[in-house]
C-alpha cells in the first residue's frame, strides 16, 4: 500500500512574519506554556522580558523605580527609564532584531531577551500597548495578537520620561491561566536584591533592598547561622555567604539578574573561589566537601555576552569568566576571615568537626555498599532508561518516577518512554529519615538503593535524571508515603529541591466517559464540569495508579504531564516544618488536624 502523495510546489512554501513565528512556535522563544501554577510557566517569563527591559534601564542609570500591577489577567509595567525613542516604538515592539540591546554603549549588561523580550510578549498577547514618554511628548501603540490596530503621538506635559506597557496574555495560545502573586512578590525581592537602591511596587507592595545579596541570603537562612554573614562586591561580582548547621550546600546564583537554578560555571568557579580562600587563610589542604558542608552563598555577576545552556537561561556555559570569579572569590573570602577572627575560629571548627563526620560517614558508605553488592548486581526495584543528564542534549528531561507498589509500577512500565524515564518502585511506606544522622541513612537499605537509583550516594553532582517525579496514590497512604520522601530531600538533598529537580506527579481522580466521549478529571470541579458537558455519562473515581489500565496511562505521562515543583519559600523555614510534621510532637499535630479537619 503506497503513501498518499503530497504535491511540493511553490504554494507549499510560507513566509511568516517574525510575530507570526513566535505564535506558531512559542516554545522557542519562552519556553513552557503551562498554566500558571509553575514559576517558569510563559505567563511569567511574559511579565519578567518587560520588567527586565525596566531593569536594564536603571543598571544603565536612568530611573530607580518600576510600579508592576497585576490585576486579574491585565499585567502593566511603568519605568522612569529613558523611554523607547518615539519614532521607533512600534518597530521596537514587533520587529524581530530591532533594538538598543546590540549596541555596548547603550546596553551593557542586559538582561532580556536581546531584540526579542517585547516582541514576544506583544505577539503572545490578546491585547498589547506600549506608550513611551520622553522630553514632554508620548507615542502609543496599540496590538492584539502582533497586529497594529492604532497608534498615536501628542504632549505629555509634567510626565516623567519611561516607558508604560499594559498587555494580556493570549488564552488562545495560554489556555485558562491564572497568576499566583507569590511568584511575582519572590520574582520583585530577588530584583530588588540585585539593584540596591531599585524601588519594585507590586500591586503598590514596595520592595527594596540596601545590603543586595546580604539580605537576599538573611531572608533565606535567616538568624540560625553559624557566623555573620559575609559580603563582598566588585565592579562585575557580588557575593554572600556563611554556614549553618544544615546538610549539604545550598546557593543561589545570578547572571545579569537572571536566576540560574541550575548554576554553571560563575558557581563553580566560586565555589572553587571558596574552597582556595579557606586553604590560603588557613595555610591548610581542606578537601572541599569538608570546606562546604553547611555552606548557603549567594554571587551575582555581570557579564556582556552571557552564553546560557538552554532558552530558559537555567546554567550558565561561559568558560573565560572562571579565572577571575575564582581570584575575586578567593581575596573576598580570605579579606573577611581576616577582619572577623571569631568568625575564623567557628568556621575553622566546623571544618575539622565536618572532617570527623566524613570519615565516619564514608566507613558506613563502604558497609552499605558491601551489602549492596551482595543483593545484587543491580540497583533493586530500578527499570532504568537509557540517557541521563550525563548524556548532555540527549538526556535533556530525563525524569525518575518514584512509585509504591508494584501494581501502579506495572502501568507505569508499560507505557513509558524507555529512552527518558526511568521508575523505581518503593517497597511500602519509607522510614521516617527526620532527626537521623546522615550515616543513618546510608544503613537504611530502602532509602540507599534509592539514592543509588538517583546517583547521589557519594554526591548530588552526580544526580542521574533532570527531573524526581514523586508519583503515588492521591489518598491518605499515598500522601504519607509523599511526605517521607520529601522530608527524606529537604532533610539531606535540599540543593535538589532549591535547583527544582523535584516535582509531584498529578493523575486523574475521575473518569467521565460515555461510548463517544472520555474526559479524564483531576478535581471535583472538572468533574462536574465534564458530567454537564456529556450526555449519558458513568463516572469512575480512581483510588490508586494501579487502577489506571496502562493504555490509559500513557497520556499521563506523556507531553501533557502535569507535575508541580515542590517549591520552599525560604530554607529557614525547612527545620520548623519538618519539625511540626515529622517530628515526635504528636499531640500538637494531633490538635492541629482535628482544628483543620474538613
Amino acid at each position: 500500500m503506497s503513501a498518499k502523495k503530497t504535491n511540493y510546489d511553490e504554494s507549499k512554501i510560507k513566509t511568516l512574519s517574525s510575530l507570526e513565528h513566535i505564535r506558531l512556535r512559542s516554545g522557542m522563544y519562552i519556553g513552557r506554556l503551562g498554566n500558571g501554577s509553575n514559576q517558569d510557566d510563559g505567563i511569567y517569563i511574559l511579565i519578567k522580558e518587560v520588567v527586565d527591559n525596566a531593569i536594564d534601564e536603571f543598571i544603565m542609570g536612568y530611573g530607580n523605580r518600576v510600579d508592576i500591577s497585576v490585576q486579574d489577567k491585565k499585567v502593566q509595567v511603568r519605568d522612569r527609564g529613558r523611554g523607547i525613542p518615539l519614532g521607533k516604538i512600534v518597530e521596537c515592539v514587533s520587529v524581530i532584531n530591532t533594538g538598543a540591546k546590540y549596541n555596548d554603549d547603550v546596553f551593557q549588561f542586559s538582561v532580556g531577551l536581546n531584540g526579542v523580550g517585547t516582541k514576544a510578549v506583544n505577539a503572545l498577547s490578546s491585547h498589547f500597548l506600549v506608550r513611551a514618554y520622553r522630553d514632554g511628548q508620548y507615542a502609543e501603540a496599540v496590538f492584539e495578537k502582533g497586529t497594529l490596530i492604532s497608534q498615536k503621538k501628542g504632549k505629555a506635559p509634567d510626565v516623567e520620561d519611561g516607558t508604560f506597557v499594559e498587555f494580556i496574555p493570549d488564552e488562545e495560545i495560554f489556555g485558562e491561566y491564572n497568576f499566583i502573586h507569590e511568584f511575582l512578590e519572590q520574582r520583585c525581592w530577588n530584583y530588588a536584591c540585585l539593584n540596591k537602591g531599585l524601588r519594585l511596587y507590586f500591586n503598590k507592595q514596595k520592595f527594596e533592598s540596601k545590603r543586595g545579596l546580604w539580605d537576599l541570603l538573611h531572608a533565606e537562612v535567616g538568624d540560625e547561622t553559624l557566623y555573620e554573614i559575609g559580603y563582598f562586591q566588585s565592579d562585575k561580582m557580588e557575593c554572600a555567604f556563611t554556614h549553618t548547621n544544615t546538610y549539604g550546600e545550598s546557593y543561589f546564583s545570578f547572571v545579569n539578574g537572571q536566576f540560574t537554578s541550575d548554576g554553571g560555571t560563575h558557581l563553580s568557579a566560586y565555589r572553587e573561589g571558596i574552597l582556595k580562600g579557606v586553604n590560603d587563610f588557613y595555610k591548610k589542604n581542606y578537601s572541599g566537601t569538608d570546606v562546604r558542608e553547611g555552606l548557603a552563598g549567594a554571587i551575582a555577576i555581570k557579564i556582556k555576552e552571557p552564553v546560557f545552556e538552554s532558552q530558559t537561561k537555567n546554567k550558565l556555559g561561559n568558560s573565560d569568566i572562571r579565572s577571575w570569579i575564582v581570584n575575586e572569590t578567593k581575596a573576598g573570602f580570605v579579606d573577611f576571615l581576616h577582619k572577623n577572627s571569631e568568625a575564623a575560629q567557628l568556621l575553622e571548627n566546623k571544618i575539622i568537626t565536618n572532617e570527623k563526620l566524613r570519615k565516619e560517614l564514608n566507613a558506613v558508605k563502604k558497609e552499605a555498599k558491601a551489602a549492596a553488592k551482595k543483593i545484587s548486581l543491580n540497583i533493586p526495584k530500578l527499570k532504568d532508561c537509557k540517557y541521563h543528564r550525563a548524556d548532555g542534549d540527549k538526556g535533556r528531561g530525563s525524569t525518575i518516577f518514584i512509585t509504591e507498589g508494584q501494581s501502579a509500577t506495572g502501568s507505569m512500565v508499560s507505557c513509558r518512554d524507555v529512552y527518558l524515564q526511568a521508575i523505581y518502585s518503593l517497597r511500602g511506606k519509607p522510614w521516617n529519615s527526620f532527626g537521623k544522622k546522615p550515616a543513618d541513612i546510608y544503613r537504611n537499605e530502602e532509602l540507599y538503593n534509592l539514592m543509588m537509583a538517583l546517583g547521589i550516594e557519594n554526591s548530588i553532582d552526580d544526580l542521574r535524571y533532570d527531573r524526581i517525579v514523586v508519583a503515588t496514590d492521591a489518598d491518605t497512604d499515598g500522601f504519607h508515603i509523599r511526605n517521607l520522601l520529601l522530608t527524606f530531600f529537604l532533610n539531606y538533598f535540599e540543593e535538589l529541591v532549591l535547583a527544582e529537580h523535584i516535582w509531584i506527579l498529578e493523575t486523574p481522580l475521575f473518569r467521565v466517559r460515555n461510548k463517544k466521549k472520555t474526559v479524564y478529571c483531576y478535581n471535583e470541579k472538572e468533574r462536574d464540569q465534564a458530567m454537564a458537558a456529556i450526555k449519558g455519562h458513568e463516572v469512575t473515581r480512581f483510588k490508586g495508579l494501579g487502577e489506571i489500565s496502562p493504555t490509559e496511562f500513557g497520556q499521563f505521562i506523556g507531553e501533557d504531564m502535569r507535575i508541580v515543583p515542590v517549591n520552599i519559600k525560604s530554607m529557614k523555614e525547612i527545620g520548623g516544618m519538618l519539625e511540626f510534621y515529622m517530628g515526635k510532637n504528636t499531640p500538637d499535630r494531633r490538635k492541629y488536624i482535628m482544628e483543620n479537619l474538613v
